[in-house]
């Protein structure tokens, strides 16, 4: 039998009411605090990225390609490229690729009895694949296209809609701005559906239209569109693709992430990585504090137990290896309940969505959940080897301890 674990353990399973037992108590509390923080903290910012990535991407795709063109915004009416069989069969080609799709967009006001909005129109055409985007529809339907001519129909946001006050099945003027001066081109469009993404840069600019009426406003050819995107199986791969395709792509044609697009949603995705961080980092020295704190109080209050060890014979390794052992008990106690507590907050989170955000701030209005159990498990025995190592910091108190002294003190 091990000597220090059987009287770590008698130690650590003493009900008395004694002060000893109120911090072992009070440690395990803070310990499992740490840990469940901690694991919250990791699937709520799981939880965010993939949210917030999957709406992005949705919406755009993971890549556009697009006529070359330095000086131009990222967001803006693109000069036409015709349709290339030979470029979409190699990108198509691309394993990582899993969708690509044609679209154009053009600047426009849509107007009504009372008020006017700026939009941008982008026309999709009956290959688009709206099931990607079903969820963001709040109202009615997405456009029906027709075999001849184009589609007199258009999906507004939520946000537009509230703007111009109009709703489903309402008819409205649409003036779509020309190039060089020219007087805007005026068309009668019925809002067949509302949608909303809960990202602004979609919601208070974008419509959703048909291509062939872009085309038809710029005089384009029959087979021109504006661009293609490119949905791809897995985002953190998009810039090695994105360069990928551009090598098989003719001249004069680019291809940009949405990273390139919209640095500003993933520069706010990489900042959680930092907060993360942070917090992981907070809470496991606050987990080390706590128990240091504790092995100390433990020690100087079994001052007397020590000495009448050592008057036994106890060399000083095995009395290190008894408050040690009584640490880690702590903290395993700690861990447990860390655990229990963490993931029970967050299947209480997925199912229930009581945690509210406000959505114009955060892209969403309930804190999305994503546990990565890889995580959770790196998170408990990390806690475990990084508190047991420092554990060893006070057990040197116990060599500086004389017996005869010792059996003295009270």
């Amino acid at each position: 039998m091990n000597i220090a674990s059987f009287i770590a353990r008698r130690i650590s399973s003493n009900e008395e009411k004694t002060f000893s037992r109120f911090i072992i108590r009070l440690a395990t509390v803070a310990t499992a605090i740490s840990v469940a923080v901690m694991i919250v903290a990791l699937a709520f910012v799981n939880g965010f990225q993939e949210a917030v990535s999957k709406k992005v991407f949705s919406f755009c795709g993971h890549i556009r390609v697009q006529h070359y063109e330095p000086l131009r915004a990222n967001i803006a009416e693109e000069s036409p490229i015709q349709r290339n069989d030979s470029a979409e069969k190699a990108i198509r080609q691309n394993p990582e690729v899993v969708q690509v799709q044609a679209y154009a967009t053009k600047s426009a006001i849509l107007r009504t009895a009372e008020t006017i909005e700026g939009v941008i129109f982008k026309g999709v055409d009956s290959a688009y694949n709206f099931r990607e985007i079903d969820r963001f529809l709040k109202a009615g339907r997405w456009i029906h296209f027709q075999d001849s001519g184009y589609s007199n129909e258009i999906v507004i946001s939520e946000y537009t809609s509230k703007q111009l006050k109009v709703g489903v099945d309402t008819s409205l003027l649409i003036y779509f701005i020309q190039p060089n001066g020219e007087k805007p081109r005026t068309r009668k469009l019925k809002i067949v559906g509302i949608y909303k993404t809960g990202i602004e840069v979609y919601d208070n600019i974008f419509a959703l239209g048909d291509l062939k009426l872009v085309r038809r406003l710029n005089d384009w050819k029959p087979d021109d569109i504006g661009g293609y995107e490119i949905f791809i199986k897995d985002y953190p791969k998009m810039d090695q693709v994105s360069e990928a395709i551009y090598n098989a792509l003719p001249q004069q044609w680019n291809s940009m992430t949405m990273r390139e697009i919209y640095p500003q949603i993933f520069d706010w995705l990489n900042l959680q990585n930092l907060n993360k961080q942070v917090i992981l980092g907070i809470m496991v020295v606050v987990a080390i504090i706590n128990l240091i704190t504790c092995l100390i109080i433990l020690v100087l209050e079994r001052t007397r137990m020590v000495g009448v060890l050592k008057s036994l014979g106890a060399k000083n390794a095995t009395i290190q290896a008894i408050f040690a052992s009584e640490g880690t008990f702590i903290c395993l106690r700690g861990i447990f309940w860390g655990l229990v507590l963490g993931l029970g907050i967050c299947f209480l989170q997925s199912k229930t969505g009581f945690i509210k955000l406000n959505e114009e701030a955060y892209y969403m209005a309930t804190a999305p959940v994503r546990i990565i159990w890889w995580q959770v498990i790196v998170v408990a025995l990390a806690t475990l080897v990084t508190c047991f190592l420092a554990l060893l910091i006070p057990t040197f108190i116990t060599r500086s301890i004389r017996p005869a002294k010792a059996v003295q003190f009270r």
